[in-house]
């Protein structure tokens, strides 16, 4: 086989597998945006139990949890809820679940956390590069939303950090109810990446959502401060 010849036949070769590259990521932008365009399910409820480390790239932490009573958990892929940060105009689905299947799709419960909508320290994980990703923008006292079905849960902007996978500290129970994001760190980073991004929010109000706009979508009906709604 001449020089031209293996040139044409390794044009063919990367042709191929750039289509085919191209194909999946389409796939997995497609998934992604049909689950964060359906509608939220009920709240569920948990007990709070920690974790083993903190999600991520694969290889992270094997840090064991103590034993804990938890209730029944819906089944990974399962959707709970939308979250929403509108200062860094970030909108997705949550999931249950923070297996690499289900952060494919949207955002991902982290398992033995309690549910979205309960007290307690609620864990949810998202990929650096897609529906986490406006996250690095985000800023302290900036709003957070999680909807649950009928409820809207509103929470401020407490504080970022960054830690290592195995920090599960993160993700320890809390007084007042408390949203915890987890992303992969640093974000333009190529490979596993060896950090975490943390935010933390924690709860300001609640509303209830009943009423329907001419868009079909949820309008509040009511709303309850943090200091009747927090425990």
């Amino acid at each position: 086989m001449n020089g031209p010849s293996i040139l044409r036949s390794l044009g063919r070769g990367l042709l191929v597998i750039g289509l085919g590259l191209a194909s999946w990521c389409a796939i997995v932008f497609v998934e992604t945006r049909f689950h964060n365009s359906v509608s939220v399910a009920p709240p569920l409820i948990v007990t709070q139990t920690v974790p083993p480390g903190l999600p991520g790239d694969p290889g992270g932490s094997t840090v064991h949890a103590p034993a804990a009573r938890t209730m029944a958990a819906p089944a990974a892929g399962t959707l709970l809820g939308r979250l929403e940060a509108p200062s860094v105009r970030m909108s997705t689905a949550v999931l249950e679940g923070s297996d690499d299947a289900t952060l494919r799709r949207g955002a991902g419960h982290i398992e033995d956390t309690p549910f979205p909508g309960s007290a307690g320290n609620v864990g949810i994980a998202g990929h650096r590069d897609t529906v986490f990703r406006p996250l690095r923008n985000i800023l302290v006292g900036d709003p957070l939303d999680l909807t649950i079905a009928n409820r809207m849960f509103r929470y401020r902007i407490t504080r970022t950090l960054i830690v290592r996978p195995d920090d599960v500290y993160v993700l320890d129970p809390t007084d007042r109810p408390t949203i915890t994001l987890v992303t992969c760190y640093p974000f333009e980073f190529v490979g596993h990446a060896p950090r975490r991004f943390i935010v933390q929010a924690q709860l300001v109000g609640e509303e209830t959502l009943t009423t329907r706009g001419p868009d079909g979508a949820s309008r509040p009906d009511g709303a309850r401060t943090a200091g009747r709604s927090g425990r």
